[in-house]
């Protein structure tokens, strides 16, 4: 089998406490998709609820921004997405918790 790398996705997975959890998806949508949309660097952005790891006291999200290569992604990273984390721990006072997974999409023929 061929593999031709489609795409770049690099997915944080969020644990937030229901408290917070309301305003945690409104500055997802306001402030972080769309400054990260906006770079030269990410194509795309999405958030979702993750809906296997349910607690009683917590959500847990998915944002997921794609890139055409992992140069790409580095460079957000490295630059705006280090400032946007530094922010979303600051307005939520660390209670968000996080951890990225760099994934490569592949089509198969």
């Amino acid at each position: 089998m061929t593999y031709f790398c489609a795409m770049i996705i690099h997915n944080t997975t969020y644990v937030v406490p229901n408290g917070d959890a309301r305003d945690f998806v409104i500055w997802v949508h306001q402030v972080l998709l769309p400054r990260a949309t906006a770079s030269e660097d990410v194509l795309r952005g999405r958030l979702s609820r993750i809906l296997s790891h349910k607690e009683n006291d917590s959500e847990c999200f998915s944002v997921q921004l794609e890139a055409e290569s992992t140069a790409h992604l580095h460079r957000w990273v490295a630059g705006q997405g280090r400032t946007l984390n530094d922010e979303m721990l600051r307005l939520f006072e660390g209670r968000v918790a996080g951890f990225g997974t760099l994934l490569e999409v592949i089509d198969g023929e």
